[in-house]
């Protein structure tokens, strides 16, 4: 009989909030453990939505990041093509305390990792180890996965996510900014690193070739067409670091449960990340099914495939109608057409004349 109830496999924010959620309920867990970063500074930022904190603070990772590793959004831009074309959402008309929460990733998984070495009942382990259920949280590029031989649809944007990390010589004032338009989607995240209350996580999805010449121009070249894109709206915009850049896709996994496994994270999904909700997609897998396991019925065992059912039909309709928002969205900002740029632009002004219509907009992305 195996020593543990619950190997996972996985490094990042996923596998280790799983990893956390599932041993609070008195399982024994075996973890693959943290990884080191490969490459260069890390300098993803996460847009963490309600639902992503309540859970990180159940955890008792959420208050343990440090002060200026988390920036709270109250207000955010959207921009059109055209001038005209824009719409504002605002954490007070919404009668909310904040939008979102913008998170630096290193921190992050850095706070998840010191809870874990608190945590009862999970044993680090090189590479896995026999138990009742298997849990996939490898990313996108999963070898166990790939293993069980479950295909994933994957969908090519032919665009590349760059990141960064900018200083700016204006407060942000938590006001997030996103530009939306053919061929490029721009990002401005609030937040506190280098310098607090003048700092941006930059998120500019951008065609393959394009990303790749800004990844490698010079920093003036960089900063001169980051100041082209975005009109100067948020200040003097200067890199505080390198720059990192990964393929954009939209995937699906064909089954993300059988019997003793489960997939979690981008091993299951991968959506486009223009509306920042990638990781909430993946720590609402976590909270589903840590609720599925604590609910089961105490003689059904942790790997049987109805329980695990019940998990993937829960997260079916949220993980697919995320990813038709996002898609539908990139493929209408994306499309050049005279008339197409018209009306996207004329919708976006129609929501900014809706209140109603922008506060379940708002409802609908803080409890995705």
């Amino acid at each position: 009989m195996s020593a543990f109830d619950v190997c996972i496999r996985g490094s990042g924010a996923v596998a280790m909030a799983s990893a956390l959620a599932l041993s609070r309920l008195g399982l024994a867990i075996a973890w693959t453990g943290p990884r080191p970063h490969v490459g260069g500074p890390d300098v993803r930022t996460y847009a963490l939505n309600a639902a992503s904190v309540s859970l990180l603070t159940d955890l008792k990772v959420w208050d343990s990041l440090p002060v200026d590793a988390r920036t709270a959004v109250y207000d955010m831009q959207v921009q059109g093509d055209a001038p005209a074309a824009a719409a504002s959402f605002s954490a007070w008309s919404a009668g909310l305390a904040q939008l979102a929460w913008i998170v630096d990733a290193a921190e992050l998984e850095t706070a998840l990792a010191a809870a874990l070495r608190y945590a009862p009942h999970v044993t680090h382990v090189a590479d896995g180890a026999d138990a009742a259920l298997q849990l996939l949280a490898e990313g996108h590029a999963s070898a166990a996965r790939d293993r069980l031989g479950v295909a994933m649809s994957v969908q090519p944007y032919g665009q590349r996510g760059l990141a960064a990390r900018l200083r700016a010589d204006q407060p942000h004032a938590g006001l997030a900014r996103q530009w939306f338009r053919s061929p490029d989607i721009l990002a401005l995240l609030p937040f506190d690193r280098p310098a607090a209350g003048q700092s941006y996580g930059l998120v500019w999805s951008l065609p393959d070739e394009r990303a790749a010449q800004l990844q490698q121009a010079e920093p003036a070249a960089f900063e001169a067409a980051l100041a082209e894109a975005t009109g100067g709206a948020a200040g003097t915009l200067t890199l505080a670091g390198e720059r990192a850049s990964w393929p954009l896709t939209l995937a699906t996994a064909e089954a993300v449960c059988g019997p003793g496994w489960v997939l979690l994270g981008d091993a299951a999904h991968r959506v486009h990340p223009l509306a920042g909700q990638g990781l909430n997609l993946g720590l609402a897998d976590v909270a589903e099914l840590a609720a599925q396991i604590a609910a089961r019925e105490s003689w059904r065992p942790l790997g049987d495939e109805r329980l695990l059912q019940r998990y993937a039909r829960a997260r079916q309709l949220p993980t697919r109608a995320m990813g038709l928002v996002t898609d539908g969205l990139l493929h209408l900002f994306a499309h050049s057409s005279p008339l197409v740029r018209e009306l996207r632009n004329r919708g976006l002004t129609l929501v900014d004349h809706l209140p109603p219509l922008k506060r379940l907009l708002v409802r609908q992305a803080i409890d995705a």
